[in-house]
């Protein structure tokens, strides 16, 4: 476990090397800003500009939500909250099993003893990939901060409220990995919002029968470019178990009718 002290607030690690002074070469590059400082003389045109630095790849997700994200998918080194229903965060995390991720991604689930691993493998979910910590405890954090260099997504959910600054620290710590982080409940400073509005569930007839399906509207809040609220209708899951979009128009599952013998 880590200390919590030992979680590096600068989000650049604990080594940021810089060029020793009095070196021959004139340009001298700060590994921490990127600043490059180059002497100038009469008749010497300046350095050309530091290459823009890419933007990371985004982690994807099911075809169905990705129209609830900004650029379609998770941004790696972030948080995204996800209130009120836990299918909702285990269908958001399922797209960390697609092709394009091939089979070497990882995820880890926290605080969450509940979690059904069965509608995670209806879901898309590798269980063989999927790393479980059910109880934490007041140690959630630490489990984070250890977990967050070892896989690529993390769904949390944490003992109680999270203060501004010990998310601050754990952002720092996920940017430093590539982390994208999945939290049920609030998080301070979240890059977006998620929750149900609305949803019903399909199959039950006069208090009896099998659940079939549930369709729900999903929509996401956000900051900055993904300020404007986005929605997307779902089955989640339909009858496979899987999660898909549906046109509101589209016919409700129903129950065969019965025919006497």
């Amino acid at each position: 476990m880590f200390e919590p002290e030992s979680i590096d607030p600068s989000g650049t690690g604990a080594f940021a090397h810089f060029a020793p002074a009095g070196t021959a070469d004139p340009a001298r590059t700060l590994e921490r800003d990127r600043t490059v400082v180059v002497p100038l003389r009469p008749g010497i045109a300046p350095a050309p500009p530091l290459p823009t630095v890419a933007e990371p790849e985004l982690l994807p997700v099911l075809p169905a939500l990705a129209p609830l994200l900004p650029g379609g998918g998770l941004r790696p080194g972030t948080a995204v909250s996800v209130t009120g229903d836990t299918g909702l965060l285990l269908a958001l995390g399922a797209g960390a099993f697609t092709e394009q991720t091939g089979d070497t991604a990882w995820a880890a689930a926290v605080g969450l003893p509940e979690l059904g691993l069965s509608a995670a493998a209806g879901y898309g979910y590798d269980l063989r990939r999927l790393l479980l910590a059910d109880h934490p405890g007041p140690h959630w954090p630490d489990v984070v901060a250890a977990l967050a260099g070892a896989v690529g997504l993390i769904l949390l959910r944490p003992t109680g409220p999270v203060a501004p600054t010990l998310a601050a620290r754990l952002t720092a710590v996920l940017r430093r990995t590539r982390c994208a982080l999945l939290v049920a409940g609030p998080w301070p400073g979240a890059t977006q919002r998620l929750s149900i509005r609305t949803g019903r569930w399909f199959g039950l007839g006069d208090g009896h029968g099998q659940l079939t399906g549930r369709q729900v509207e999903a929509v996401a809040e956000g900051r900055g470019t993904a300020t404007r609220p986005r929605t997307a209708h779902l089955w989640l899951p339909d009858a496979t178990g899987a999660a898909r979009a549906f046109a509101p128009a589209e016919p409700a599952l129903t129950r065969p009718a019965l025919e006497a013998v």
